[in-house]
């Protein structure tokens, strides 16, 4: 068994005057710690700490986005009268996942803990649309990590194609090799809580994810739901924002010839070319511009999903896509097309209760999502939260917010 120690002096808190104690970080079989840091996730006046990553908002101009992120800080200092730990552990590591053709690999992702204290549970939280690798939750402080300071650990993998697979094409919306990603950490992990001595009260594992990541959250609890309810049976699961159905959305998108996020298109079409094996040509589907430089744009993983929109400079679908592309009718987007059927996650009865939210003015996840699911989880045990939360990002935030308060 590999074990290296990492031993990490906690500062003492500007606030407190006190020192936090000496934290022992090991290394284990099965988690492979590759980095180790404390933060707080407030600072000392009460404000969010500046390293905390959130989600970047697409659907504004730079003045409304000044707007959206001051009122954003506001919404996020509710928080302040819930958390029961501000100080936290991130440990980054590594661990065994699976590529998209089922082999083992190695991928990484982060663990959050509260630094004392007792744990209550895994949050396993899958993340939303990122386009820079510097954006992974491995190499960052993600904003669910807020989830820690109510006394929880929380896993979040960063993907196939992120993290140490930067290498690779991510799998964009791909169910089932994200949703394996997700479940292989929580794998991985939770022996290596215990080992350190920070195991969870409770056996049961919790579910969260915004937008990409909400998509992601209704396909983990599908797959736990049929490969692991005996290891990590689910408490309860947030989903936000999320394109549960990705044939809806293709369909809404066409119809109207615009995306509130260009950059998702190359994503999607790749992602699942990728994840399902199609061996589809991107010639057949991107126009002349994005065809010469979705490698450089999505796959260096370089730019992020801001930077992205801009290098594409468009937003209606006939300036992206190809005639045959946009036409499911034929034969190669037909293929896709299938696929994405396949892909969309609302095809399963769920075990858990779910908490469902979207905002109805939502310009980059088309509600329809939402109504989709709403239509088919119908008898089940879910909350649903539709209201009108503004843009996507600034949803987001209301989302953790209200995920954290129900914790």
């Amino acid at each position: 068994m590999r074990k290296i120690r990492y031993v990490v002096i906690l500062a003492a808190l500007a606030m407190a005057g006190c020192h936090h104690p000496e934290v022992i970080i090991e290394d284990f079989e099965t988690f492979h710690v590759t980095s180790v840091k404390t933060a707080d996730f407030f600072l000392s006046n009460g404000n969010m700490s500046p390293n905390v990553s959130t989600m970047g908002e697409t659907e504004l101009d730079d003045s409304e986005t000044k707007v959206a992120s001051t009122a954003g800080a506001s919404i996020v200092r509710d928080i302040l009268g819930v958390i029961n730990s501000n100080n936290l552990i991130h440990i980054a590591g590594t661990y065994t996942g699976r590529g998209v053709d089922g082999k083992p690999i190695t991928l990484s992702g982060k663990v959050i803990v509260p630094a004392s204290g007792k744990v209550k549970n895994m949050i396993l939280v899958s993340h939303y649309t990122i386009g820079a690798n510097f954006e992974c939750p491995s190499e960052t402080f993600p904003l669910e990590g807020v989830f820690a300071t109510k006394g929880y650990a929380v896993v979040i993998a960063d993907y196939i194609g992120f993290g140490v697979t930067s290498d690779m094409v991510h799998p964009y919306l791909h169910a089932e090799s994200t949703a394996e990603s997700v479940v292989d950490m929580a794998l991985a992990v939770k022996p290596y809580l215990e080992h350190i001595g920070r195991a969870p009260e409770s056996n049961e594992v919790i579910l969260a994810g915004y937008s990409q990541g909400g998509a992601t959250t209704m396909a983990v609890m599908d797959y736990i739901q049929d490969n692991y309810w005996d290891k990590l049976p689910v408490k309860k699961v947030y989903a936000g924002g999320g394109p549960y159905d990705l044939a809806a959305t293709f369909d809404l998108s066409m119809a109207e010839d615009k995306t509130g996020i260009p950059c998702a298109i190359p994503m999607i079409v790749q992602g699942i070319n990728n994840g399902e094996r199609l061996g589809l040509d991107m010639k057949d589907f991107f126009q002349p511009k994005l065809l010469a430089n979705y490698n450089e744009w999505i796959n260096s993983k370089k730019y992020t999903v801001g930077q992205i929109n801009r290098l594409m400079g468009v937003k209606a679908l006939s300036e992206l896509m190809t005639d045959e592309g946009r036409n499911k009718e034929s034969t190669r987007t037909a293929l896709l097309y299938k696929a994405l059927m396949r892909n969309s996650v609302l095809n399963f009865a769920p075990r858990a209760p779910i908490f469902m939210f979207h905002s109805r003015t939502d310009g980059t996840v088309p509600f329809i999502n939402a109504q989709r699911a709403e239509e088919h989880f119908k008898g089940y045990d879910i909350q649903y939260d539709f209201g009108d939360y503004g843009p996507h990002a600034m949803a987001c935030v209301r989302f953790i917010i209200k995920v954290t308060q129900d914790l």
